[in-house]
């Protein structure tokens, strides 16, 4: 039997979410907003937490799942009214910078990767090896954009010029996110939308984050010496950690391994 004594003060309980990987939707990331769902929305309601803060250790990915997923952890943060601080592991870039400015406040630690607010879409064109093959390629279709950008077919001036159109709408979509969540924060003066990146200390100066910090001693200083921190993690499927799922998860896997070789990770 316990005894439960109300005059005793409870310690001040912080939800953790560690988002860690690629941002995909489906199996093809480790981060989607369809998985991540019922994790942010137990982190936010459980328990009466004082705050919630997000362990980040991305390198980007879907903008669209980026920006579901920061747009779930604002409308609870905003009806709950509860503070959400974001703590970078190694990157938080691209798809992953879109994350943690979702939080009302960044923490790196010193050799963190910051920034990459660009976007990028990249394909192959293997037109001339079906030449070499002697392999003819019949596409039909209705709508004289359908084909728009086929690997097998050569490239056009103009699917290149309605692609980058698209890009240059979704970068948008991205400053604006990031000028809206930083604003008062960000260096005025330096372009910060090249798609560049920086270790924290520069990243501080810029404004694209707070400060150097890490999470224990972060939320100790922010909510006293006995702040439990209460994690949640994603589960992996049942027939996953059985191997059902070896050769998709082996793509998965090698996808998102070359999203962070491209920070040098």
């Amino acid at each position: 039997m316990i005894l439960k004594l109300p005059f005793l003060k409870k310690p001040p309980r912080v939800a953790v979410i560690r988002l860690a990987g690629s941002i995909a939707s489906g199996t093809r990331g480790s981060l989607s907003d369809e998985a991540l769902a019922p994790l942010i929305e137990k982190a936010f309601r459980k328990g009466k937490p004082k705050a919630v803060a997000l362990i980040l250790n991305s390198p980007g990915g879907s903008p669209v799942q980026s920006g579901l997923i920061a747009a779930r952890i604002r409308r609870l943060a905003d009806e709950k009214k509860l503070p959400v601080h974001a703590f970078v592991e190694d990157v938080a870039a691209s798809g992953g910078y879109w994350l943690a400015a979702a939080a009302d406040d960044i923490w790196a630690d010193g050799g963190s990767i910051i920034g990459s607010i660009g976007v990028i879409s990249a394909g192959f064109g293997a037109q001339e090896l079906l030449e070499r093959q002697g392999i003819e390629r019949r596409v039909y279709t209705a709508g004289k954009s359908k084909s728009t950008l086929d690997p097998f077919q050569k490239e056009k001036p103009e699917d290149v010029k309605r692609l980058k159109l698209l890009l240059d709408d979704m970068h948008a979509l991205f400053i604006e996110h990031v000028k809206t969540r930083r604003a008062g924060k960000l260096d005025e003066s330096a372009d910060l939308f090249t798609g560049e990146f920086w270790l924290a200390g520069r990243a501080l100066e810029l404004g694209l984050i707070d400060g150097i910090g890490h999470i224990e001693p972060k939320l100790k200083e922010l909510y006293g010496d006995k702040v439990r921190m209460i994690r949640y993690g994603r589960r992996k499927p049942l027939l996953s950690r059985f191997g059902a799922q070896v050769v998709g998860d082996g793509l998965a896997a090698l996808e998102e391994r070359a999203i962070f070789a491209r920070y040098g990770l």
